[in-house]
């Protein structure tokens, strides 16, 4: 009888699902191949294990060692310290640094300013210049001053969130009085330093340009179903109440470690395998990086208790801060309404920790409609990938010669911009432009329009959602207060510094990294080991059959730990909705089917008043002004066209901007918002009065042609904008000139200027 597995399914012989690699089995030598690949296998495996042990030991050494030192940082520019929080009235973690210029970089004291915030969500300090390709980076070879605000990795005795908040003052003083001649700082937060930097703006806006939040969650609560499931935690966890007993048993402080640990949890295939699996199949060329990213990555650091509990209560699950409920120790309200400088908020898709609907959710929280950002004078930007994961937003170097030099590059273009909501479309260059002029890198930005239905888009709570979030905190408010009245003051009374320093110790976390130590006696000799491997590396060939076996192992202990990540979240959001939405939790806390939780964005009758003065302000503005205001008007009325602005365009009228109107940059900013809202007031008689702003035929000629010039660096005016070229013609009398026709600024032609754009600011 024949053998009956012959006939069998694979999937029969091979429950796992595994795709095995077939062996050649030539009559000549069936298991020939097999005997020399497993062999050749097995030697590159084990030597990869002692290289990837190896490689832990050190990981684990660098972690004892950099956690040991307080002011330890992987920021890797040099820089000198210029103010320290520590000797404030009350005293922070924090310090200001400038940053030195390396060899051959020159820097412009006359430019704007660069302030980067390095986030302190649980790791050391040193992100926001963790490599060359960076933020800084990109500042300095654009010849900006830029300095550095670090912390340490322990806090201030009773060092408190606000503390921070408003000792940053001092330091954002102190970068203005240092260039008091250059335009107010940009300043750029990632992750938790976004909200804490718009925070600081939102007391002195007078100290700050443009403002960058990168990865920052400001409207806590809103997401989609289906995603983000870490917003769901708080309810999960019954509220606030756990933070505090973890602060209590750490003797008043909080390990990041368990922050960390959050983050990690919510990729369990990157986290328990992929990360590891990857570094050990590239265990030859890919030691150093993975060293670099861990040194920080590990660099665990703790927070007052106070101070992390103030923004769990007020952030994560209060949801305040875009609701105008939190104020400074001098009762002033944080308000973002309140920065009059442009925000730039970069984010992604692509981003668990803090997606679109959570860095964007403040518009609508905030705003009814665009023209409501508009009449308060106030410019927002969005950049949206649909890629980068959250590190990637300010850690990647693809993000740092992309996006950050772009940033970089356009911040006095974005100082600048007209009130309103944009988003910032960056594309490649195309073949067809050369690099040079006013595009000089492998990318070019335009800022296109948009409306409050395109933040919508991307993902809001409904109501029902909100009132599921609003029982949320009544419910952590009650626990927290049950916890305090009850349990806190056993736990404070046994906790005591030995425990909490064991508890530290045993974090699993932070075990994984220090078992692998030298500390550990299990460890000695793999040192000595792993030289005498790479000594006699002998890597298998790629096409070895069980190396191809391996990576399916691999892609299913993946799939696996993808599953049980995807039927953890749906269970999480199941039970998070089941309990908190359910009318009868509602009720007890207070809430019913009609209670409102969150007020749709509101005015007053003195802002109403305001408002209208402001409006008689501008109409009066209608029919005065002369050449810088109608090459102004003109312009903006062209490009209004596509609801669009090309960076090649603005990058022309600052340089009209210099050669022609003489005006700082300041003076332009102005100048571009009044003729801006002057068209918005009546765009067509703004345009027909045009001619008695310029009364000679020889002005009105040179005024379209800068128009003309200054449309035609941009992409090829579309059929719109040739019309309202057309109209110009007509209302100033004159035929109508190519598109393209290059203009001079005295030596300088618009067109095919050579300026670099980084000068352009001065």
């Amino acid at each position: 009888m024949a053998d009956s597995s012959i006939s069998k399914p694979a999937s029969a012989m091979n429950p796992f699902g595994l795709e095995l690699p077939v062996f050649p089995t030539s009559p000549a030598a069936p298991w020939g191949n097999v005997m020399t690949t497993w062999p050749e296998y097995m030697v590159d495996a084990f030597q990869r294990n002692v290289l990837l042990l190896e490689l832990l030991r050190q990981r684990g050494n660098e972690e004892i060692e950099i956690t040991s030192r307080p002011m330890a940082t992987v920021l890797r520019f040099d820089h000198e310290v210029l103010m320290s929080g520590r000797s404030l009235p009350r005293p922070m973690n924090y310090a200001l640094s400038r940053i030195v210029p390396p060899p051959g970089v020159a820097i412009d004291p006359r430019k704007r300013p660069v302030v980067v915030v390095d986030p302190r969500a649980g790791q050391g300090p040193g992100i926001g210049g963790f490599k060359a390709e960076s933020e800084i980076g990109d500042a300095l070879r654009a010849g900006h001053p830029v300095y550095f605000i670090g912390f340490g990795a322990m806090p201030a005795p009773g060092q408190q969130f606000l503390d921070i908040v408003e000792g940053q003052v001092k330091f954002f003083e102190r970068v203005v009085e240092l260039h008091p001649d250059a335009p107010r700082p940009f300043a750029i937060g990632n992750c938790q330093a976004g909200y804490q930097t718009l925070m600081v703006a939102m007391l002195r806006p007078d100290l700050f340009g443009p403002c960058l939040v990168a990865g920052s969650p400001m409207s806590y609560w809103q997401g989609v179903h289906g995603k983000d499931p870490m917003r769901y935690s708080g309810g999960l966890l019954g509220g606030s109440w756990l933070t505090a007993m973890t602060s209590d048993l750490g003797n008043g402080k909080f390990d990041g470690t368990w922050l960390v640990l959050n983050f990690d949890s919510l990729g369990p295939a990157n986290w328990l395998w992929g990360k590891q699996y990857e570094i050990y199949t590239n265990i030859d060329t890919g030691a150093e990086r993975y060293l670099d990213f861990e040194k920080w990555w590990g660099d665990f650091i703790q927070l007052n208790g106070d101070e992390l509990q103030f923004l769990v209560d007020n952030f994560f699950i209060g949801d305040k801060l875009t609701r105008n409920q939190l104020q400074s120790r001098d009762g002033t309200t944080f308000d973002v309404r309140n920065i009059t400088s442009p925000i730039i908020v970069f984010t992604s898709t692509g981003d668990n920790i803090s997606p679109p609907p959570q860095t964007l959710g403040f518009i609508l929280d905030l705003y009814r409609d665009v023209d409501d950002i508009r009449a308060t004078g106030r410019t927002i930007v969005y950049c949206l990938s649909h890629k980068i994961g959250h590190l990637a937003l300010f850690v990647s170097s693809k993000v740092g010669s992309k996006q950050d030099e772009e940033f970089v590059e356009l911040m006095d273009v974005i100082d600048c911009l007209p009130p309103g909501l944009y988003e910032m479309v960056i594309s490649p260059r195309p073949s067809a432009l050369p690099a040079g002029g006013f595009v000089t890198g492998d990318w070019t930005a335009r800022f296109e329009a948009r409306r409050l239905d395109d933040i919508r888009a991307l993902g809001r709570n409904s109501p029902g959602d909100d009132r599921a979030f609003t029982a949320v905190a009544r419910l952590s408010e009650l626990n927290l207060s049950l916890y305090r009245t009850l349990i806190q003051p056993l736990v404070r009374a046994l906790a005591n510094q030995p425990a909490a320093d064991l508890a530290q110790a045993v974090n699993p976390l932070r075990l994984s990294y220090t078992i692998f130590a030298d500390r550990n006696p299990w460890m000695k000799g793999v040192q000595k080991l792993a030289a005498s491997v790479a000594a006699s590396r002998k890597p298998v060939a790629a096409d070895n059959p069980f190396l191809a076996l391996q990576t399916k192992v691999s892609d299913q202990i993946i799939a696996a730990l993808d599953a049980y990540r995807v039927a953890r979240d749906r269970m999480a959001e199941q039970t998070f909705f089941n309990f908190y939405g359910s009318p009868f939790v509602q009720a007890l806390l207070g809430l019913n089917a009609g209670s409102e939780v969150r007020q749709a964005p509101g005015t007053s009758p003195e802002k109403q008043a305001a408002r209208q003065a402001q409006a008689n302000a501008y109409a009066a503005m209608l029919k005065t002004g002369g050449f810088d205001e109608a090459l102004t008007r003109a312009v903006l009325y062209v490009i209004a066209a596509d609801q669009a602005l090309d960076q090649r365009c603005a990058l022309a009228l600052n340089v009209a901007r210099q050669q022609l109107m003489h005006l700082s940059l300041p003076e332009f900013k102005v100048l571009v918002r009044d003729q801006f809202f002057v068209l918005q007031l009546d765009h067509e008689r703004a345009v027909e009065v045009l001619a008695s702003l310029v009364p000679e035929a020889d002005a009105r000629r040179d005024l379209l042609k800068q128009v003309n010039a200054i449309v035609g660096t941009g992409d090829t005016p579309l059929a719109a904008e040739g019309d309202r070229l057309a109209r110009l013609s007509q209302v100033l009398m004159l035929p109508i000139g190519k598109p393209v026709a290059p203009a001079t600024f005295g030596q300088t032609s618009v067109a095919r200027t050579t300026a670099q754009p980084s000068a352009l600011s001065h």
